[in-house]
């Protein structure tokens, strides 16, 4: 059992748990409010174990099920065995990178809150892309589109979104954990971005 399956399953163990027992979901979501006045830090990695509902946990998962897996292969093949702690830092770390955005502007708000792995989901999906650009990635099945065209127009979409915010979604933590999944890739590995610029011009 790879270490993509285990993050799944104590992801789906942790979102049933809070959604049964209210008291653990008040105690694990992201409040920036008591994060920064009562220093509550944990919330910034244990929010991302739970989930608002049975959707908002399958698309995170099922993203993160295909594309951690192959991440997870990619920093095997690079980093031989500190390729699993190269991803569950990634992984972890994203998580919290990209909420603190959302921290520092929702600090002195009491009745912000956000929760979910998208940040972290996020992170994996953009290190696969600077790893495989012109990979073919299929939206939903049925848009197919290469890695970094898919990346650019998730990009702006979050910058647009994060912008207007027009509905309840955290655009923040996605555009961020995709920041964060570059830049942690090109510190572990900085002859990627060449790699990267090389297949880019490629096709030019």
């Amino acid at each position: 059992m790879n270490l993509t399956v285990v993050i799944i399953v104590i992801t789906v163990v942790a979102s049933f748990s809070a959604w049964s027992k209210p008291e653990l979901m008040n105690k694990w979501i992201l409040n920036p409010y008591m994060v920064w006045h009562r220093g509550q830090w944990q919330r910034m990695l244990l929010s991302g174990f739970i989930h608002k509902d049975q959707m908002h946990l399958f698309f995170n998962m099922f993203t993160f099920y295909f594309f951690g897996g192959v991440v997870e292969k990619i920093f095997a093949y690079y980093f031989g065995s500190l390729g699993v702690v190269y991803f569950l830092v990634l992984y972890l770390a994203g998580i919290v990178f990209a909420d603190l955005p959302t921290l520092f502007k929702h600090k002195d708000n009491h009745y912000y809150n956000a929760l979910g792995a998208s940040g972290g989901v996020s992170a994996l999906v953009f290190a696969f892309i600077l790893f495989n650009p012109l990979q073919k990635i299929c939206l939903y099945f049925v848009i197919c589109l290469p890695g970094i065209v898919l990346g650019a127009l998730y990009m702006i979409y979050s910058i647009y979104s994060s912008k207007y915010q027009a509905d309840s979604i955290n655009h923040d933590a996605h555009l961020y954990g995709a920041f964060f999944g570059i830049l942690f890739c090109i510190l572990v590995k900085p002859d990627v971005l060449g790699h990267f610029i090389m297949q880019i011009s490629s096709v030019f």
